[in-house]
């Protein structure tokens, strides 16, 4: 049997079989630029012929780094956020690096985060995915130390940010529906003091509300219907949309979770989409498609995925070039949005 870890093997065997110190060794193989070419063969050689591995624990010590990566994210098992953190894990460990996950959906739970600050000392970096840091929180944030980069929050106060434009996916929707003959639009969107997507939501709405005016159509308050995010929330706006004002003739939903909310309600009264009403989304949520929703389309795990690099070159000690990535959305058109049902005038 070769020598190997079971049998003892040090980094002090690796560099007597290499002819070369242990620190040579040890920066060799950290991947360290001030090693010449032969001398790194010579030493890979040598731990590939011992089947030396080094220890993660030696290692992560030597270096003053954890190996870790803290993400922080609102509700982890929910579509637009597991994805994300897919594309994120991808990225990190094949580069090494393990995760660890803040959930900060429980308001208790994120006072504590940003109040204690446990991640202190435990890891490398941060990635916070559709958190909206206040600025109290984000001065803890500046206070780690490490790198931090936001996924999916327009608000700018993490160090680098990855992101789709919000706005102008909305007022693509708008523009979709008056191309089709709409006039009579609503928007279905979050509260603003709702902790899922703050600025999203915020975003969203200017989005919506520049469609409308660019269309030349009203665009005051009354043309947006505030609920909590998520099919909930879509219910209960479509069920205030049916008793309080004659119904509009399209409706644009934040997210497509929303707009799953909105169809169950109007199948629950017997109104048929595109007929009655015309409703799109936004994200391409994995449902998306079985429920033959119009939406925009946002790319989610790539968010995660440009996320980690971007941290990975920050880590790395190097700047991003641009620090600011903006991603596109697109419109995906499917059955439930058509040109507006003309109305019989009795003759």
């Amino acid at each position: 049997m070769r020598p190997g870890l079971d049998d003892g093997t040090s980094i002090v065997d690796v560099a007597r079989l290499a002819g070369v110190s242990i620190s040579t060794v040890s920066r060799t193989l950290r991947g360290a630029v001030n090693v010449s070419a032969p001398t790194r063969d010579r030493v890979l050689r040598a731990a590939a012929d011992l089947a030396y591995v080094p220890s993660p624990a030696a290692s992560r010590l030597a270096s003053g780094r954890t190996g870790t990566v803290g993400v922080i994210v609102q509700f982890d098992a929910r579509w637009f956020f597991a994805e994300c953190i897919r594309g994120a894990e991808n990225e990190l460990r094949s580069a090494g690096y393990d995760l660890l996950l803040y959930n900060v959906g429980d308001p208790a739970c994120r006072q504590q985060l940003f109040t204690s600050m446990p991640l202190r000392r435990r890891v490398d970096a941060v990635l916070a995915i559709a958190v909206s840091f206040t600025v109290t929180e984000a001065v803890a944030m500046e206070r780690l130390g490490v790198p931090v980069v936001s996924v999916s929050d327009p608000s700018g106060r993490a160090t680098s940010s990855v992101r789709v434009d919000d706005a102008a996916g909305v007022a693509t929707a708008v523009r979709h529906l008056t191309l089709l003959g709409h006039r009579d639009i609503v928007m279905i969107s979050g509260v603003l003091d709702d902790p899922i997507g703050r600025e999203a939501t915020r975003a969203r709405q200017a989005g919506f509300r520049a469609g409308l005016q660019e269309a030349g159509l009203p665009h005051g308050a009354d043309r947006i219907v505030h609920e909590p995010w998520g099919p909930e929330g879509g219910r209960r706006a479509m069920e205030r949309l049916l008793s309080v004002r004659p119904l509009p003739t399209a409706v644009v939903a934040e997210s497509d979770e929303t707009a799953f909310g909105v169809l169950q309600t109007l199948r629950r009264v017997g109104l048929s989409v595109p007929g009655d009403l015309s409703l799109i989304g936004f994200d391409d949520h994995e449902f998306a498609a079985a429920s033959d929703l119009t939406t925009i389309r946002q790319p989610v795990p790539e968010q995660g995925q440009l996320g980690a690099r971007m941290l990975l070159e920050l880590v790395g000690g190097h700047v991003p070039s641009p620090r600011l990535v903006v991603l596109p959305t697109e419109l995906v058109v499917r059955g439930t949005t058509a040109p507006p049902r003309q109305e019989i005038v009795p003759g």
